[in-house]
């Protein structure tokens, strides 16, 4: 069985552009992304689905998923994101 590689910890910052404060909704920029995965080859990070999906898309399962996933999140930039996702 191969080792599981572990990701490198990678500092975002707001004022870098890399994540968004919490009054814009949280999350990840796409800059942000790009520096992690930059960081982490081979990850399938991808930013936040916020707009309209046709139902049953794969847009559409990665938001059910991210919804599903965070639901538990009570936070301030937990219920950011999720209010930017449209959970």
């Amino acid at each position: 069985m191969a080792a599981k590689r572990k990701s490198k910890k990678v500092k975002l910052s707001v004022g870098r552009g890399e994540k968004r404060s919490v009054k814009k909704g949280a999350g990840l920029t796409r800059k942000g992304v790009a520096k992690y995965r930059k960081a982490n080859p081979g990850s399938k990070l991808k930013t936040a689905v916020t707009g309209k999906v046709k139902p049953g898309s794969k847009a559409a399962g990665r938001r059910k998923s991210f919804c599903a996933r965070s639901r538990g999140w009570t936070g301030e930039r937990g219920k950011a994101a999720r209010k930017r996702w449209r959970c």
